[in-house]
């Protein structure tokens, strides 16, 4: 196959190392603009963009695909398909209808669950049993079009966004290799019923509300985990909670009912959690026991609730 790639995070990238190991020709890879990053803001290629210099494939970098120029160019590759992940950038009508066998995006749901920006985050919040990667053919609706390949994920009990992340990631760059190994292939049309939509993640979804139930906030934990990080407040300073489990306990929400080396137990809504990785502002994440070392916490002080 001659391809086009569009993707831009580390998702993508294991898509496109995995496409170019099993000897495809990726003629052209389009990925977002560089991005100032680190402590000195310096321009940083995406992870894709690392990726297709490694394998000296031609970069494509525009801040849009609706003008002529930038479809000209993706005309002028002669392309079999376009496999899309992650790319960032919406797919005008006449990007979709230029590769022979159109345009093939990797997508990290059982669609039609969780269309849309942000699905491995809206799985664990909504406490789903499974994921799983969709690779689908590309048309104008949202996440809309028939699936030409499917595969479920089973979510674990402890499985944050970050580690399911890298568990897609590998499941759909092996997905995506088996449908260009059978293209032209049948696709079935997603049903109509089931259909969930996976918004963006705002930050300020990640404040924690101690007046919720445990079960719902161990979920919210590990679903901001890494991103953007699931936020506290205590005397009257951010605190982000980045690792937790259930326990049994029961007091007013936010109060802490025990500390030791191990662990923070907190009371909830209903039910209580064990806190055993913090961050204060502009620290580090760190065990609880180092936390304490330099922020005492005591049996008995509250975190604020949100309300």
């Amino acid at each position: 196959m001659k391809l086009i790639f569009a993707g831009t995070p580390e998702f993508a990238a294991q898509a496109l190392a995995a496409i170019v190991a099993a000897g495809h020709e990726v003629a052209l890879v389009l990925t977002q603009p560089d991005r100032p990053a680190g402590r000195g803001m310096a321009l940083q290629p995406s992870a894709v963009k690392q990726v297709a210099l490694k394998h000296d494939i031609a970069v494509f970098q525009p801040p849009s695909l609706k003008d002529g120029e930038a479809q000209a160019r993706l005309a002028a590759v002669g392309a079999d398909a376009m496999v899309v992940a992650a790319y960032g950038l919406i797919l005008p009508q006449a990007v979709l209808g230029l590769p022979r066998f159109g345009c093939l995006n990797i997508h990290a749901s059982l669609l039609p669950r969780w269309r849309g920006a942000a699905p491995i985050q809206r799985a664990l919040l909504a406490g789903d049993d499974e994921s799983g990667v969709c690779i689908m053919q590309m048309e104008a609706g949202l996440d809309t079009g028939p699936v030409l390949l499917r595969e479920a994920l089973a979510i674990a009990a402890d499985e944050t966004a970050a580690t399911l992340h890298d568990k897609l990631a590998v499941l759909g760059a092996r997905l995506v290799v088996d449908v260009l190994d059978c293209l032209p292939m049948p696709a079935a049309t997603q049903p109509a019923e089931g259909v969930t939509y996976a918004h963006k993640i705002d930050k300020a979804e990640a404040i924690i509300d101690w007046i919720r139930p445990a079960a719902e906030l161990d979920r919210h934990i590990r679903a901001f985990n890494p991103f953007p990080g699931a936020q506290a407040r205590f005397a009257g300073q951010p605190v982000k909670l980045w690792r937790a489990v259930l326990v049994a306990g029961s007091g007013e929400p936010g109060t802490i009912l025990a500390v030791d080396r191990r662990q923070i137990v907190v009371a909830c809504g209903d039910g209580a959690l064990a806190v055993s990785e913090l961050q204060k502002a502009g620290g580090k994440r760190l065990p609880v026991n180092q936390f304490l070392a330099g922020h005492p916490l005591q049996v008995g002080q509250r975190f604020e609730t949100a309300s």
